[in-house]
């Protein structure tokens, strides 16, 4: 199809551009008004104007490539020129309020129709936050958008078992972008395998830096990650949790009462033991805790045994444990212990994108499965309705 009039090509080149996704924001650049002209200055010669959200833009040559790929795709269009600027302070402040409403508040209320879950333990070293990764991007992997909260600031560890680290490109071999772009007050997250993620890890000089922070700050940042960073419209948003019952942990559950909370164990009595009281503690602040998942579950040998290297039993007797409040408490999953998982979290690429039947890569499905199954409880939940 050829276009009579310069006009007319004109009008074909902005609708192309509408399919150029913005890589942090994730909505048309054509929606975001980063589109300022497009013009047709002699037959075939395309001259198009962007403008970017800021300065050092870590997505600009993304943006730029994508436009120009756009516009060459456009029947008629022989050549295109592309002009590079930078939006105004007007303008992006009335971007971030169209994107995130002109009141600063956190969105994830309880009237969100975002599901929040928690993934919780009672003690450290249990692979609470390998389990959280894996369950964000196989979430992801079946079409929901999906937000992970790294809030085990002390212990932050989800950039690299998501491979959001320095130097990290995707499988064409683009630059990932690993740091978050702040655009105005408004915090846009770093996007692996589909998840768009937020920790601490991302602000520090380096992964060794140690962060020593008291009750105060700890609250402060997870505020700040649930108001102020832009994850668009989420079906699941995910938080890691530090082990544990403290300042996270009592924060989270003044912030988000309504969130559902995952506990994550191994099957060893003492692990369980002090897993319990971490689901305890969620209830009291009215979250509901909808499933227990036990990690380290067993070694399988060659001969087909299983090696039980700590213990069994534990995620049965948590769940009971749990139970015992008048409410039924799963096992989602016994996940075993298997090299592909921690290999897979070392390297940043989560067992759950690859092609593989290893037991732990189908535990960790399955437990996805079960909390899909599960949805979400809407009794008390405000529509958005209004009568005729």
């Amino acid at each position: 199809m050829t276009h009579s009039t310069p006009d007319d090509l004109a009008g074909a080149v902005r609708r192309a551009l509408e399919g150029v996704i913005d890589p942090e924001i994730r909505k048309p650049i054509t929606e975001l008004d980063m589109v300022r002209s497009v013009e047709v200055e002699e037959p075939g010669t395309v001259a198009i104007a962007i403008a970017l959200t800021i300065v050092g833009c870590p997505a600009a040559t993304a943006i730029e490539n994508d436009v120009r790929r756009a516009a060459e795709e456009v029947p008629g269009v022989e050549s295109v020129t592309i002009k590079v600027g930078v939006m105004t302070p007007a303008e992006r402040t009335a971007l971030i309020e169209r994107l995130r409403g002109a009141r600063r508040e956190m969105p994830f209320t309880s009237q969100s129709m975002t599901r929040v879950i928690t993934i919780t333990s009672g003690k450290g070293g249990v692979g609470k936050s390998t389990i959280t990764a894996n369950l964000a991007v196989s979430l992801a992997n079946r079409g929901l958008s999906v937000g992970l909260v790294d809030a085990d600031v002390h212990g932050f560890s989800i950039p690299g078992l998501l491979g959001l680290v320095p130097g990290a490109v995707d499988d064409d071999g683009e630059p990932l972008i690993v740091t978050p772009t702040r655009v105005g007050d408004m915090i846009l997250p770093p996007i692996a395998h589909g998840v768009k993620v937020i920790s601490i890890g991302m602000f520090v000089d380096d992964t060794q830096t140690a962060v020593a922070w008291r009750g105060p700050m700890l609250h402060r940042t997870l505020n700040q990650f649930l108001t102020d960073v832009y994850f668009g419209d989420l079906d699941v948003l995910l938080l890691d949790l530090p082990p544990g019952t403290g300042d996270i942990a009592i924060s989270v559950g003044q912030l988000l009462p309504h969130a559902e909370v995952v506990v994550v164990t191994t099957p060893q009595p003492a692990a369980a033991d002090v897993a319990e009281r971490s689901g305890r503690v969620a209830r009291q602040t009215g979250q509901t805790v909808v499933g227990v998942i036990e990690n380290m579950a067993g070694l399988a040998q060659p001969d087909g045994s299983v090696l039980d290297l700590f213990g069994s039993g534990g995620g049965d007797e948590v769940a009971r444990r749990l139970s015992q409040d008048g409410a039924s408490v799963p096992v989602l999953a016994s996940v075993p212990l298997s090299v592909e998982l921690r290999d897979g979290g070392d390297h940043g690429r989560p067992i759950v994108i690859e092609e593989s039947d290893d037991p732990a890569r189908e535990a960790i499905e399955q437990a996805a499965d079960a909390l899909l199954r599960k949805g979400r409880d809407l009794a008390g939940r405000k529509l958005d309705l209004s009568p005729r």
